[in-house]
């Protein structure tokens, strides 16, 4: 057992070590975001802080930490927002946080960001790294950093939570690590509906990898067979178990939340809805600019995950990306926040990653460094105004 251990220190360590310039990167881009966020608050007499703690859904998920769920809101056109429809890895977090420290539940959320964020690029990169080598990694996990969004990486928000269980939940399927990945898509089917991307991806890879083993001829593996069925069996647990307690809990069976998401106008209509917000933006000119825009990240959106497939990125990394965008577009409300839903979808950037990884270090630092400024000014401006939904 000292020998295992000893083994795995070093393990680790070296990964650590070549991790590094991707994970300091990383945290360059969101300290700039965080000061531009808070000289811009400063100037509109705002507290940044109350920005990225207490505001929309962070203030749902510190009230399930605080009081459990069974709170809702009755809105005057008859519309009820339930607390429910909040997955609960990230209160439960909170909770834990509060319960240890002198930290309330808003500053858990926080912490639990900045811990998550880290440990989502580091999945990012692993991910990256393992496909296209260490330079594309560096690349992806920099070119995530400096999403136009990307102070939502910063937020008491679930995003950074989820980002960091699914890519390192990828990152175990593609190096046949089956337990830790079905584990690891339970605690993000915990965490976010969106979990069933992770589950998909996990049984879509060992769906294929039980195919392939089945030609003629091939050794099997009894041990393997039985961790990557373990795995598969462990992944849907979380999204299930929570729908299904859902369910029981409202009275109304499995499908209890639908009728919660219901109750927030959100569903999946295939991306009718968004299709319709769109074209009405066509109805005048000024608006017709933001159509114009939303338009054109769609076709950039469906542009790169063509690109991955070209690209011939491995199975799991191509399920879950699809399925996250198809339930990012799809869902029937919520336009606002759709490039906050598809920031999970970080494969969709490692074309870009690559395209970058082939310019000189000098050439793609001045590009990152470029977007970064401009994302964290976009940041500052958008936590100050309309903001996250």
């Amino acid at each position: 057992m000292t020998d295992l251990l000893t083994r795995a220190a070093p393990a680790r360590a070296g990964a650590l070590r070549r991790a590094a310039p991707a994970l300091l990167g990383y945290a360059a881009v969101r300290a700039l975001g965080l000061v531009a966020l808070a000289l811009w608050s400063a100037a509109r007499d705002k507290s940044a802080y109350t920005l990225l703690t207490a505001r929309w859904d962070a203030l749902w998920y510190t009230r399930v930490a605080e009081l459990g769920y069974g709170y809702e809101v009755r809105l005057a056109n008859g519309d009820v927002h339930s607390n429910l429809a909040f997955f609960p890895l990230l209160p439960w977090l909170e909770r834990l946080v509060a319960a240890v420290s002198p930290l309330s539940y808003a500053d858990g959320g926080f912490l639990v960001s900045l811990c998550t964020s880290a440990a989502a690029a580091w999945g990012i990169f692993a991910v990256a790294d393992h496909v296209y080598g260490r330079r594309a990694g560096v690349c992806a996990v920099l070119l995530w950093a400096v999403l136009p969004v990307g102070i939502v990486q910063s937020m008491a928000y679930s995003e950074s939570l989820f980002t960091a269980l699914a890519a390192w939940s990828l990152y175990a399927v593609l190096t046949g690590r089956w337990v830790t990945a079905g584990t690891l898509a339970l605690l993000a089917g915990l965490t976010r509906p969106v979990g069933l991307a992770v589950v998909a991806a996990v049984w879509a890879a060992g769906i294929a990898s039980f195919a392939r083993e089945r030609r003629p001829g091939d050794a099997h593996d009894f041990g393997l067979h039985a961790r990557r069925a373990l795995g598969m069996l462990l992944a849907p647990l979380g999204a299930a178990g929570y729908v299904l307690w859902v369910g029981h809990h409202t009275g109304k069976g499995p499908l209890g939340y639908l009728d919660v998401q219901a109750g927030w106008r959100n569903g999946f209509d295939g991306g009718y809805a968004f299709a319709r917000f769109v074209a009405e933006k066509f109805t005048s000119f000024p608006s017709a600019l933001a159509g114009a825009g939303l338009v054109a990240g769609v076709v950039s959106v469906v542009w790169l995950y063509g690109a991955g497939v070209r690209g011939r990125q491995p199975l799991p990394l191509l399920v879950y990306t699809g399925a996250v965008t198809a339930l990012a577009l799809c869902a029937s409300s919520y336009f606002g926040s759709k490039p906050r839903l598809l920031m999970p979808a970080f494969p969709l950037l490692l074309p870009l990653a690559l395209a970058l990884a082939r310019l000189r270090i000098r050439r793609s630092a001045l590009v990152l460094g470029s977007v970064a400024v401009a994302s964290a000014v976009y940041g500052a401006f958008w936590l100050n105004g309309s903001g996250p939904p």
